[in-house]
């Protein structure tokens, strides 16, 4: 599978995705709206398990599950603003059998600027928590193991 540019790359382990600042991203001080680093991380996230195989499309279609994040800490460091190019890296860590947690910072030119953590749930589409599929579970855990996250 070919990784493009534009839906990221893995660099030892780690998922890096590539966020251009536009206008659409500011608030009227001209700096990136706080919610929007959700937006970043998510769209990160999503490409991160594309990469892998695990299509956001497929696992509801094909086996009635989706990720849905349970817990989400953040920690504002810096501001950014129109034009920059911020990096969104995601870390996986621990695995388990209907979860799974990820650390993600965005950053400008190798500063921090957010760093999160999250816990995200595999549900089934009635909303009740649903164990992860075998190769599923195999392939985060690979990528986990590759990071060499606990």
């Amino acid at each position: 599978m070919a990784m493009t540019e534009a839906a990221g790359t893995f660099r030892d382990g780690v998922h890096v995705f590539p966020v251009r600042i536009y206008f659409e991203d500011t608030d009227a001080g001209g700096i990136v709206y706080y919610a929007n680093y959700l937006r970043f991380a998510e769209r990160a996230r999503t490409e991160m398990l594309r990469h892998l195989g695990i299509e956001s499309g497929r696992l509801v279609d094909d086996l009635g599950l989706a990720f849905a994040v349970r817990q989400c800490s953040m920690d504002f460091i810096k501001p950014s603003k129109l034009d920059d190019l911020l990096m969104v890296e995601t870390r996986l860590g621990r695995v388990g059998g209907a979860s799974l947690r990820a650390e993600q910072r965005v950053t400008l030119d190798g500063a921090d600027l957010v760093r999160m953590e999250l816990k995200l749930a595999c549900m089934s589409l009635d909303g009740r928590p649903a164990r992860l599929p075998g190769d599923i579970r195999g392939r985060l855990e690979n990528l986990q193991n590759s990071t060499g996250a606990t």
